[in-house]
């Protein structure tokens, strides 16, 4: 029964990111801010909600492999894997604002990350690891100053505002907002609950289960969202989706997750850190690579299969 339940949890937070990101996407067009931007701080950070959920809850209750877990799995799963996919439907262009600032800011989230994690014991040797409330403040605080930074980047082009003229009436946007958090909460009680009791009739360990299982469930919306937005060419909303969801887990989520309750930081979560800054890096690079300023296809299919090495490692360490 409890995998029964842990399905329906999943559902009812895919449910919820679902109509949260619709709901905050036809809001945001209203005020014409760009695709880039939307994909960023609307769709980004509204598909990162069911982490927010999972990882916050798992505060709570004391499990930090869960919140931890669930977010370096995610990470791993929206750079490597969908941006994978997302290319091999439609290649991914590069813009110099991206590669100015965007992935480097991908890249500066994780490095402050690892070094939050060593910074306890660097300065209290006799205590073990850990993302501090303080350390969860000033992650809010990078976090609010990236959000200032990205909305001071640029309107919507005039194509952009024809292409987001029509959108739902306020009132029903405001519902959907509404309605997709209630499932989130709802559906984040369940997916957490479910997840550590299958974890532990499993006999296998709460951080592998929040890395690959739960970080593969929360990270759906972000999928579903590039599949579709790579269908229709919008591939600015894509990558914008996925290094805004990428920061957001990190400064924002972690930050509120550290707040509720300071979370242990293990051996595995400190691999799994360097790696996120490897992939980070990795990203970047592929810009720069033939084809310049572009994720082709080749590429994509590199990326997929080194995320299935990476879950391979995972399972098998």
């Amino acid at each position: 029964m409890m995998y029964v339940w842990f399905i329906i949890g999943v559902a009812l937070t895919l449910l919820g990111a679902t109509w949260l990101v619709d709901g905050a996407s036809g809001i945001a067009k209203r005020y014409k801010v760009s695709e880039f931007v939307i994909g960023v701080c609307i769709v980004g950070i509204g598909t990162s909600m069911p982490e927010l959920t999972v990882s916050l809850l798992g505060s709570i209750k004391g499990s930090a492999a869960i919140a931890i877990g669930n977010i370096t799995g995610s990470n791993m799963f929206n750079t490597l894997l969908i941006l994978g996919v997302t290319a091999l439907i439609n290649p991914i262009a590069f813009t110099s604002d991206n590669l100015r600032r965007d992935m480097h800011l991908n890249t500066i989230a994780s490095v402050v990350l690892l070094l939050f994690a060593y910074l306890p014991i660097t300065i209290h040797p006799a205590e073990s690891l850990e993302i501090s409330r303080l350390e969860g403040l000033l992650f809010l605080l990078l976090f609010a100053g990236y959000l200032i930074m990205t909305f001071r980047s640029g309107c919507a082009t005039e194509a952009e505002e024809e292409h987001q003229s029509a959108t739902k009436q306020l009132w029903l946007l405001i519902v959907m907002v509404l309605a997709g958090i209630a499932c989130l909460v709802l559906g984040g009680q369940l997916f957490v609950n479910k997840g550590i009791e299958i974890a532990r009739a499993l006999k296998v360990s709460e951080t592998v289960i929040a890395i690959t299982f739960m970080a593969c469930g929360t990270s759906l919306p972000e999928l579903v969202t590039c599949i579709v937005a790579a269908a229709k060419k919008r591939n600015q909303l894509a990558l914008g989706n996925i290094l805004g969801s990428n920061v957001s887990n990190i400064l924002l989520i972690l930050g509120c997750s550290s707040l509720a309750r300071p979370l242990a930081v293990d051996t595995v979560n400190l691999d799994g850190f360097v790696i996120l800054i490897g992939v980070a890096v990795l990203l970047y690079l592929s810009a720069l690579l033939p084809k310049r300023n572009e994720l082709s296809r080749y590429k994509g299919f590199i990326f997929i299969l080194l995320y299935a090495a990476y879950i391979y490692f995972v399972v098998l360490a």
